[in-house]
């Protein structure tokens, strides 16, 4: 516990409850799915820069959206796996965690940002192929992913601020695996209403901001789909957003039930498995939900896979 009149210059992540053992366990599950993480968004970024038959606008967004997994993820999960290794709680400074904190939303925010503008790239090659090229040429794509990422991290700059402006007097120990804003709110000895409030308006505004681009789209996309004729036709219209779709409704299912609520400081358990599924799991997902269902996709590394072993045999 902190003096009444002093505040935190470092703090101490509890992370996971349980036993060593189950921390051991815990460590080689995290350390599966982070390494297939990196692997597999590395992978497909690759693919997309190198085959030119993934030299379209989706794709051009695919690879940013990769690129943000493996960020995320490479933000949170390295510290968490160090803090199981350790036989107590693991110590991090309030710079780092600033950092941490800061760059874990602002990725967050771009990441919606660009899901968005993905969703309106799906809406007008199904209801406006004729034009597609037009509207979606190189400079738009372009300025739109620069806006999604300066967006996202000037977006951030006043909460985090405010948020370490709080006096952290009722304890330094953060009840999760990282700097959990919810979680450092609960240790401020000051009145946080306001700024909790402030916080559900700011996350209202960045989800339902790319959430409604999103459903509007989605409206269009799933009635001109209805319209085509052929059943073919309907299946190969829907599957170039199957995937889009998945990741969304696993990204905005989420980070809806960690973010939009009028109360940051709930339940310790309920925050640390919802993080999990924002920064562990649904990175390890994506690199599936995008090549599984993408048949130019699996060509791709098909032909690529062909191409390293003809290399090793010569």
């Amino acid at each position: 516990m902190l003096g009444n009149h002093s505040s935190a210059t470092e703090f101490y992540l509890l992370g996971f409850p349980g036993s060593r053992e189950l921390h051991h366990i815990l460590f080689a599950i995290f350390f599966f799915f982070y390494s297939v993480t990196l692997m597999g968004n590395t992978v497909i970024i690759v693919i997309v820069c190198v085959d030119r038959r993934l030299q379209s606008p989706m794709y051009f967004f695919l690879g940013h959206l990769s690129a943000l997994e493996i960020l995320v993820t490479t933000i949170i999960v390295p510290v968490m796996l160090w803090g199981l290794l350790l036989p107590g709680m693991q110590t991090i400074s309030l710079a780092a965690c600033v950092i941490q904190l800061f760059l874990y939303l602002s990725l967050g925010t771009t990441e919606f940002a660009l899901l968005g503008a993905m969703a309106v790239d799906r809406y007008v090659a199904v209801c406006n192929p004729l034009r597609y090229d037009i509207i979606m040429n190189s400079r738009t794509c372009i300025w739109v992913v620069i806006m999604s990422w300066v967006f996202g991290f000037l977006f951030q700059i006043w909460p985090v601020y405010a948020t370490f402006q709080l006096t952290f007097c009722k304890s330094n120990v953060v009840n999760n695996f990282f700097c959990d804003r919810g979680q450092l709110l609960k240790l401020s000895c000051n009145n946080t209403l306001f700024i909790e409030f402030i916080l559900f308006l700011m996350a209202v505004f960045v989800l339902f901001g790319s959430l409604i681009p999103t459903i509007i789209s989605y409206s269009y996309i799933i009635s001109t789909i209805l319209k085509i004729p052929s059943a073919s036709g309907r299946r190969k219209a829907f599957s170039t957003c199957a995937s889009h779709f998945t990741c969304v409704v696993i990204g905005y299912g989420s980070c809806l039930f960690l973010y939009v609520k009028p109360k940051q400081t709930q339940a310790a358990d309920y925050n640390r498995v919802v993080s999990l599924m924002v920064s562990v799991v649904t990175p390890f997902l994506n690199p599936f939900i995008f090549t599984l269902r993408n048949d130019k996709v699996i060509e791709a590394l098909r032909d690529g896979a062909k191409h390293w072993c003809q290399l090793f045999r010569n």
